[in-house]
């Protein structure tokens, strides 16, 4: 079994990419701009007896970038049957003040990136005839934020991409579906906030505490088995009741 998890250097991607080779997977590791970052996952995902693989690439570059990911993933360790879509950039910008390149940096990472990498790795599990999975990254900020009207955009459009790819490949056998992590104890809601803050934002919450990686990758272990082998087209919210839709 082979997964590829994007962005995989760090935070809920590097959780993802270790929990997914503790479930028995071998992993291509997606990184883009810290490569020692990205050996460190590769060799705990070898001290679990599986195979890593690194793979650098921007996703926000393009398709023909997203399918350069997924082709030397596969030329590495075979096809992978699970992707998690994981690569995303969360800039705070002032909607009054946010400039269109901003705009379009986000979209290109966390929309376009996940569309393409997702036809990528779909158009290989077709050509080999195996089913698989396809596992992206929204955000509990579907509700919205006001420093990530950007960010919003994205994952507000990762939810309904979601929903149409299910639609499009089932009848291939690939599942899609995504997951919504609230507060996370990750870099991202450091921007901007002091550790304290962030614990202060975390106990606040109805569970009492932040989410952590290994939470999220938890989710992401359970949408690749075969006990979810029914699932399709739905968004999980993994947030410590922070947001209730």
């Amino acid at each position: 079994m082979v997964a590829l998890v994007t962005g995989a250097q760090q935070g809920i991607g590097r959780a993802c990419a270790i929990a997914l080779a503790a479930a028995g997977y071998d992993v291509a590791v997606n990184w883009l701009d810290d490569r020692a970052a990205a050996e460190a996952v590769a060799a705990e995902i070898r001290a679990l007896g599986r195979q890593a693989a690194l793979v650098q690439g921007d996703v926000g570059a393009g398709a023909p970038a997203c399918a350069a990911i997924v082709e030397a993933a596969a030329a590495a360790l075979g096809t992978p049957t699970v992707l998690v879509n994981n690569a995303g950039i969360f800039p705070r910008a002032d909607f009054l003040a946010m400039q269109e390149a901003e705009w379009d940096r986000v979209l290109a990472v966390n929309l376009k990136g996940s569309a393409f990498t997702a036809q990528a790795a779909a158009r290989a599990m077709v050509a080999a005839g195996v089913p698989g999975c396809i596992i992206n990254l929204a955000s509990a900020a579907v509700r919205g934020t006001p420093v990530g009207v950007h960010y919003s955009a994205t994952k507000n459009g990762v939810v309904g991409i979601t929903r149409s790819m299910a639609l499009a490949l089932a009848p291939h056998g690939i599942r899609v579906n995504a997951i919504a992590p609230g507060l996370t104890d990750t870099a991202q809601p450091r921007y901007g906030n002091t550790d304290d803050e962030v614990r202060a934002m975390g106990a606040a919450l109805p569970l009492g505490r932040l989410g952590q990686p290994e939470d999220i990758a938890a989710m992401a272990v359970f949408l690749a088995s075969a006990g979810a082998g029914w699932i399709t087209g739905q968004v999980y919210h993994v947030n410590g009741g922070g947001y209730m839709p």
